[in-house]
């Protein structure tokens, strides 16, 4: 079955080449001369980008340098809908540097270590170095300092780096970059930087009463697309130029009003014969008060849409739903379709794609597993903290509920925040259409937005089999808090079980290192509407009552058995039990603890698992006397029904679960008998 939406985002790919198709033939390609639909210059033609003979694309295997700056988690995500768009066209190898803040770095690297693309590099530069630089500024414009360091790139970029097409985030490819890259050969030799024409009266001062714009050539030049020579610019002494010039115009201007832009054009204004206009479609602006129209009305075809306007895709222009489909195409398209080779362009993978294609390459086709076998070695793309997140101040007994889940879960997320007040981490299994749809879902609920500590983190789908133990440990290597209370997203917390837990912690003195695992009790409705009980007494109430039942005692006593549930209603202090075969409480431990066992994908044994391996580590089991959850009810998973229904899915479990004994044995050694004894009796389907 495909992926929910990949039929949709599939679709608009399929549109946006037709559409490209179109172009070509409706408006003809010109093999001596391209026709580029600039705007007018006003200034004896300084400015404008007319019909230029076509240069040859550089050679198939040149590597091509890009940079952009990045800060915080939306501007992550636009980062990544650009490099989608430019993946879709290329055919070179990309190099692509990145200056980020801590935010941006940490989510990015993340991304494309996983994303594994073939022949991209990435680089990142620390934008907190960089700040000094221009910190000394006023700039009003939304950007902030961050809208201000392409100034800088080049100093920042590698001295050997000699060109690099500098982008904002918010645009969105619509054709190869290597053509871009091509324009380069334009530059004469006095020419070191490239700019479009800026589409729109900005700089001729003449929008509202008493605008002031900073001094530009004509209509000025738009910065969301750059070419840069590097090495001219260092030799022409570039930083000197643009820092005397901003110092001199912020004698009589209060501060820039578009970030670098401005500065940009108060050297060219200065010095012209700095610039090479580019053709217009490298950088159609839709801006409020845009003009672009000329442009996109007579060109054969676009290569650039620029979002430059702080409503982005919610900008008014009267063709703006052409030019946002085009846009939806990369961000609801299946990133893992772009993993694809160069062909004719060898270029060495990285070490874990190369011990990747080793372990796939010894899988046999005879495996009557062979599904959960590849589904085991898939590495699926991460986004971290795909939404903004407030990392919680740091306290010494914190916990952080950690939890995973799909896209038919997302109705639990309400109730969990309204239930828990701490931190959260939760890692969502997504297509990227579906992702997009989560943010939407977020935006429209005041719950969910107003919850700050709340982080998710989004792991593309990929494969027939629910990855949750990789979820798991997406989410739990993403916990900020010295603990993790390990739940799942069906199991609503008791409201006051976040402090209590917090107070259970210090109380066991576990930051002194004792190795424990605190249980919390888990309990089940079958109804989908009960009043949820605010104390153990009146869960105790429902309980005798048979509105509640321990969780899974007809299905599954094993599993939560050992808890003692006698014991437990009269407690009043944290008791000890002992491992028992097919145990699964949900458990508060130390974030370093250890990890699932990815082996395990789909339904059976996941949870299990793991307090097997905290149990051969020697962590306490110690249930809590006031602590609980209640399950709430839902319809089967796929891989429940799987389970229940195919004699080989049960026998490929039962295979995994034979080699995880054997690794605890290679493991514990003699330690490691008593689990092989225990789990060698017979079983009931588990969890």
């Amino acid at each position: 079955m495909l992926p929910r939406g990949r039929p949709r985002a599939l679709g608009a790919a399929a549109l946006l080449l037709v559409l490209i198709l179109m172009g070509f033939f409706l408006f003809g390609g010109d093999l001596e001369c391209e026709r580029h639909g600039d705007l007018p210059a006003d200034h004896g033609g300084r400015n404008r980008s007319d019909c230029v003979p076509l240069r040859p694309l550089p050679p198939k295997c040149e590597l091509l340098h890009v940079a952009m700056v990045c800060a915080g988690h939306n501007t992550s995500r636009d980062v990544v809908t650009l490099v989608k768009s430019m993946l879709f066209f290329r055919k070179n190898p990309l190099h692509l540097h990145l200056v980020t803040d801590a935010v941006a770095r940490n989510i990015l690297e993340t991304l494309f270590h996983t994303w594994m693309v073939p022949a991209v590099r990435v680089s990142f530069y620390d934008a907190e170095e960089l700040k000094p630089q221009v910190s000394w500024i006023p700039n009003k414009h939304y950007s902030g300092l961050y809208g201000l360091m392409k100034l800088v790139l080049p100093g920042a970029l590698p001295p050997a780096l000699t060109r690099v097409i500098v982008l904002d985030t918010d645009v969105t490819f619509a054709s190869d970059i290597a053509e871009l890259w091509a324009l380069f050969a334009y530059f004469s030799d006095e020419q070191v930087i490239g700019l479009v024409e800026n589409q729109s009266d900005w700089y001729l001062g003449n929008l509202w009463r008493n605008h002031r714009p900073w001094p530009a050539l004509g209509r000025g030049f738009n910065t969301g697309v750059i070419l840069l020579r590097l090495d001219r610019l260092r030799q022409a002494g570039w930083e000197q130029m643009w820092k005397l010039t901003a110092t001199e115009e912020l004698l009589t201007l209060p501060a820039t009003s578009l970030a670098d832009q401005d500065i940009f054009n108060a050297v060219i204004k200065r010095h012209p014969g700095l610039v090479l206009p580019l053709p217009c479609i490298w950088n159609v602006q839709l801006s409020d008060h845009t003009l672009a129209e000329r442009c996109y009305s007579e060109a054969a075809d676009l290569k650039v849409i620029h979002w430059n306007s702080p409503k982005k895709l919610y900008v008014k222009n009267k063709h703006v739903e052409f030019f946002r489909n085009l846009h939806l195409t990369f961000l609801e398209y299946n990133g893992n379709l772009l993993r694809r080779e160069l062909f004719g362009c060898p270029s060495p993978p990285p070490p874990e794609a190369e011990q990747l294609q080793r372990a796939l390459a010894h899988l046999s086709e005879e495996d009557t597993c062979l599904e959960f076998r590849q589904q085991q070695l898939t590495v699926h793309r991460v986004h971290i903290t795909f939404l903004p997140h407030e990392p919680p101040p740091p306290r010494p007994h914190d916990v952080t509920l950690v939890a995973q889940l799909s896209m038919d879960r997302l109705q639990m997320l309400e109730a969990l925040c309204r239930h828990w007040p701490g931190p959260m981490s939760l890692a969502l299994y997504l297509t990227d259409a579906e992702a997009q749809q989560f943010l939407h879902f977020v935006a429209a609920s005041a719950v969910l937005s107003a919850r700050q500590d709340v982080a998710y983190h989004v792991v593309y789908r990929e494969g027939s089999l629910y990855p949750i133990n990789q979820l798991r440990n997406v989410a739990m290597a993403q916990a900020l808090t010295p603990y993790v209370f390990l739940s799942d997203i069906d199991l609503l917390p008791s409201y006051s079980l976040y402090d209590y837990l917090r107070a259970s912690i210090e109380q066991l003195q576990l930051d002194s290192g004792r190795k424990a695992a605190l249980v919390v009790p888990a309990f089940e409705t079958l109804h989908y509407h009960f009043s949820f009980p605010n104390s153990k007494a009146e869960l105790l109430a429902l309980l005798d009552a048979g509105s509640l039942y321990t969780f899974r005692s007809h299905e599954w006593p094993r599993g939560y058995a050992p808890t003692d549930y006698a014991r437990w209603r009269e407690a009043q202090a944290p008791y000890h039990v002992q491992w028992a075969a097919d145990y699964e409480p949900h458990v508060v431990v130390p974030r370093d603890c250890p990890r699932y066992d990815p082996r395990f994908v789909g339904f059976g044994w996941n949870r299990v698992a793991h307090i097997v391996e905290l149990d051969a580590q020697e962590y306490e089991l110690l249930v809590l006397p006031e602590a609980f959850t209640i399950h709430l009810p839902h319809t089967p998973s796929p891989d429940i029904s799987r389970f229940r229904s195919s004699p080989t899915y049960r026998d490929c479990l039962q295979t995994l679960k034979d080699e995880f004994h054997q690794d605890l044995s290679r493991h514990y050694g003699a330690a490691a008998l008593k689990y092989l004894t225990a789990l060698q009796q017979p079983e009931a389907p588990q969890g």
